[in-house]
């Protein structure tokens, strides 16, 4: 029997969705346009079915980009996930943001023993949520949010070679003054990735409760009143 999941990116400006069939990419689309995820995601996700002639009833679960990244974001996919599984009755995969960057940028990096990838998201000011991962999808350093100075990653970039990327690698890169650093541009998080690694996770039966799933925001959410005019 074959497995259709259909994924998820929302973590960042880019709204990307995508559908794979027993871990195989069948189709992809993407959206790059600031605050669209509400208003667009339900129709990317039809036109992405009627593209493949693929019905929602087909699905075997539904995977979504589980965070770090943006609060709004990780919200709009994880309800538009959690809402599709619920009335559909599938399971629900969640995959983390800086695995699934990681996975992505691996797929066309040659191993080297001594490299390690580092994604980094913008968490605004000096600050960006990061990890550290082996090319093959070993966690080195588990996703936290750092502040970046010159002494950022300094002992890693003493013993490895690290190939940074993302939105918030470019705040780094003025920082860094070593031989071990590389830089990678426009590696943006993706729901291709997302996919690949949710089928892995539905082998394995790695699902989350729909009624209690909250995205991994990885800091506290903070709001504040509007003030009165």
């Amino acid at each position: 029997m074959m497995t259709l999941i259909l994924s998820l990116e929302t973590s960042s400006p880019v709204c990307s969705i995508a559908l794979h069939r027993d871990g195989q990419l069948l189709s992809q689309t993407e959206l790059r346009l600031e605050k669209s995820h509400s208003s667009h995601l339900s129709l990317l996700i039809q036109q992405l079915l009627d593209n493949t002639s693929t019905t929602l009833q087909e699905l075997a679960a539904v995977a979504v980009s589980d965070g770090p990244g943006s609060y709004t974001g990780l919200r709009i996919g994880g309800a538009a996930a959690k809402g599709l599984c619920y009335a559909l009755d599938i399971p629900l995969i969640a995959i983390g943001t800086l695995p699934a960057m990681a996975r992505q940028v691996a797929a066309y990096t040659p191993p080297a023993e001594d490299l390690l990838l580092c994604p980094m998201l913008d968490a605004r000011r000096m600050e960006v949520y990061s990890a550290l991962y082996a090319p093959d999808g070993r966690e080195v350093l588990a996703p936290a949010p750092l502040i970046l100075d010159s002494e950022t990653l300094a002992e890693q970039l003493a013993h490895h070679r690290l190939l940074f990327f993302g939105n918030g690698a470019a705040k780094f890169a003025p920082l860094v003054d070593s031989a071990n650093a590389g830089f990678l541009t426009d590696v943006e998080p993706s729901a291709v990735a997302v996919g690949a690694l949710a089928y892995e996770a539905f082998l394995r039966q790695d699902f989350r409760d729909v009624a209690y799933y909250e995205p991994f925001y990885l800091k506290e959410v903070h709001t504040t009143t509007p003030k009165a005019k």
